[in-house]
């Protein structure tokens, strides 16, 4: 997990999205151009929660999350994305 001097705001979370998969399971070798975006990562900071929300996730947690959810941010070469706590669909 980085260390990151970024503190989200409110009911946000920044996440690490975990690297795409590099082949199938029968062993096939997938091209950079035909990979899907990750939709698992490590939260990596979290933000305060609202006034009577507080937040569930916790920064080293594992988070499943959607498809088109949240936004891409790019910090000293590392790629984040950020989004708000209830676009996370579980914990693992």
């Amino acid at each position: 997990m980085s260390k990151v001097n970024i503190k989200p705001l409110a009911d946000r979370v920044l996440v690490e999205p975990m690297a795409a998969e590099q082949k199938t399971s029968g062993g096939i070798i997938i091209p950079d151009t035909a990979k899907e975006k990750p939709q698992k990562g490590t939260v990596v900071a979290v933000g305060s929660g609202k006034k009577d929300e507080p937040m569930t996730v916790k920064a080293g947690d594992v988070v499943l999350y959607g498809k088109y959810s949240g936004s891409e941010l790019s910090i000293d070469g590392t790629d984040y994305m950020i989004m708000r706590e209830s676009d996370i669909l579980a914990v693992l």
